[in-house]
């Protein structure tokens, strides 16, 4: 079964989160009266904030290299003067690959909106696969070696230790240089589709075991559903020895 990812970047200790609102609090930009802003500043302003928001969640017992690029604001657009600017993270996204920062006049005659680009890179070792793998085949120790990748490059998590990925399977055609991650790989197979299984349910201190006919493929750990031969359907969790328990 592929365990549940770690936190790619969770903070070193519980004073870190704190520290951090800290410091983005007062990176707004504040001039008093209110004064227009050049397209430079703004972007100064968040690659400050920016920097500052990843410096305080550091990578516990990850040695990932962390970078930020922020955008460029559209040339064209003119902002209304503003005594006070402040940079946030929109909801529903976070400072791992492409992503955006907001910027908001919060003190100003006519108050405004805008997004900047940003691009997070996170550096470090992965387990890269030394030559192509078909969907379906097993994993062993020779297949992969380590290299530096782009952890963010893309939103699945990278399987970071080699024994969580040995002895799984390709989940679909893999390439020579791909990075071991999480979509890429799953439990092996224990039956296929349409296959005959064993299915048991049990309650009050016995067992009852029965046959159906997998609905879908199942590995250990997963949730498949059974039809059984009198037509009923159920539902149940695949057993190491690929029995369909039903509870």
């Amino acid at each position: 079964m592929i365990r549940s990812p770690r936190p790619l970047a969770a903070p070193v200790s519980a004073a870190a989160p704190r520290l951090a609102r800290a410091v983005l609090a007062g990176l707004g930009l504040s001039l008093g009266a209110a004064q227009a802003q050049t397209h430079a500043e703004l972007e100064a302003l968040s690659q400050r904030w920016a920097d500052a928001a990843l410096a305080g969640e550091a990578p516990a017992g990850l040695p990932l290299r962390l970078q930020i690029q922020i955008g460029k604001l559209d040339a064209r657009l003119q902002l209304a003067a503003c005594a006070k600017v402040e940079p946030y993270l929109p909801p529903g996204t976070r400072l791992w690959g492409r992503s955006r920062i907001g910027l908001r006049c919060v003190e100003g005659p006519r108050p405004w909106n805008v997004y900047l680009p940003v691009t997070v890179q996170a550096f470090g070792p992965a387990w890269v696969l030394n030559s192509n793998v078909r969907m379906g085949e097993a994993l062993t120790a020779a297949d992969a070696s380590l290299a530096e990748i782009d952890w963010a490059e893309t939103d699945s998590p990278v399987v970071a230790n080699q024994p969580d990925w040995v002895g799984l399977e390709a989940a679909r055609h893999l390439q020579a240089g791909q990075a071991l991650r999480q979509n890429l790989l799953r439990a092996p197979q224990l039956f296929a589709q349409g296959a005959q299984v064993k299915v048991a349910a049990g309650g009050g201190g016995f067992t009852i075991m029965s046959s159906g006919r997998a609905m879908v493929a199942g590995a250990e750990g997963a949730n498949v559903r059974v039809r059984m031969d009198n037509g009923r359907l159920v539902s149940g969790i695949v057993n190491a020895q690929g029995v369909v328990e039903v509870r």
